[in-house]
């Protein structure tokens, strides 16, 4: 009898007590605090290429390649994955943008999911305000991230994890030799709420204020570019993240969340001209050298090309994280938009084992 209670007993506890979830986000492959749609439809490969604002996450001697001021306060970044898209858009059309609010809500979205296992509802939202000029960038970052999933195992449990990082950015960057040498650092005092759980198919999913993670950390990202000045512009970078090893101050009673990892990235490009107006931008980097994340190699390099026409408008391709990306641009003075779709791996060991397919717009104005 004192057995069966036992036995009972951890039954009891294990229906009821959810265990440390397993959803997570590809840091070892897309390190960035705000990624930018067009080093996404790049296969995120964007070290050596990034010469806008964007440099402040991906490299910040980047800077030195910005040609004109910029300050863009209307600059957003939407993402869905192709599972998101099949919960909110199972509907009338015009009832997207309520489903859509519902999929924040833990017990709405697993109702919703129930007809999708084993699919990733990925969204994020990046806004990124920010005054740039070459050597300069003085920004606002915000970015949400939610995911959930029924995994279509033999345990069949819910999982939701959630993000929301934002602070103020600074990113200032120099030049030697007449450009061929740039160096760059950017600061970021990142405020960063985490939230990862799970839950058996018996239980009912609720989220309370003590299951989040709370941390403050200034980040500081640190970067160089070497350009030779010869025939289709070799160029390679290196950059160092978390270059001062913080961690998070002011945790929750939670704790804070995991420690941001200090990486190494590394990168090499070429650009050849093709034509009087028209540009193609080869680039290859590999994502933490040092292993840092404990990660196959093979979903840790990157590789992307850019046709430039003008520089207006643009084609691109890309791998990334074991699969294909692709994306168009257009860019003036005062507006740019970029549309991408690019995926990740879905497995945490695998590679090339199940693919989560992403879709962006992203839009920024200013002048």
């Amino acid at each position: 009898m004192n057995t069966a209670r036992i036995v009972l007993t951890l039954f009891i506890l294990l229906i009821t007590l959810p265990a440390k979830a397993t959803l997570s986000f590809e840091d070892h492959a897309f390190p960035e605090f705000v990624t930018s749609a067009r080093a996404l439809a790049m296969g995120n490969a964007y070290l050596c290429k990034v010469d806008d604002a964007w440099s402040a996450f991906y490299n910040p001697a980047g800077l030195g390649t910005v040609r004109q001021p910029q300050f863009h306060l209307g600059n957003i970044h939407l993402e869905s994955s192709s599972g998101l898209s099949h919960v909110v858009g199972a509907g009338p059309a015009y009832e997207i943008p309520q489903r859509y609010k519902d999929s924040f809500d833990p017990k709405i979205m697993k109702d919703m999911l129930l007809p999708h296992e084993g699919q990733i509802a990925q969204s994020r939202v990046n806004l990124f305000p920010n005054f740039t000029v070459r050597g300069l960038t003085l920004g606002y970052m915000a970015s949400q991230r939610n995911r959930a999933i029924i995994n279509n195992d033999v345990a069949n449990k819910f999982e939701i994890a959630e993000r929301r990082d934002h602070g103020p950015v600074m990113s200032l960057s120099g030049s030697l030799f007449g450009g061929v040498i740039k160096l760059g650092a950017s600061a970021v005092y990142l405020i960063r709420r985490d939230l990862s759980k799970e839950f058996l198919p018996a239980v009912t999913p609720s989220v309370s204020t003590s299951d989040y993670k709370t941390g403050k950390s200034l980040q500081v990202t640190a970067g160089g570019k070497l350009t030779l000045p010869v025939s289709m512009l070799p160029s390679f970078s290196a950059v160092l993240r978390n270059a001062t090893s913080n961690d998070w101050d002011g945790a929750s009673s939670n704790g804070g969340p995991d420690k941001i990892k200090q990486t190494i990235d590394l990168g090499m490009s070429i650009t050849p001209q093709i034509g009087k107006t028209s540009r193609i931008h080869m680039e290859v980097n590999l994502k933490d050298l040092n292993n840092a994340y404990d990660t196959d190699v093979k979903r840790r390099i990157a590789a992307g090309m850019e046709l430039d026409f003008k520089r207006r408008l643009f084609i691109r391709l890309g791998y990334g994280d074991g699969w294909g990306s692709g994306g168009l641009g257009v860019r003036t003075r005062t507006f740019i938009l970029d549309l991408t779709t690019y995926a990740v791996d879905q497995s945490l060991t695998g590679f090339r084992e199940l693919e989560d397919r992403r879709w962006v717009l992203s839009l920024s104005s200013g002048f």
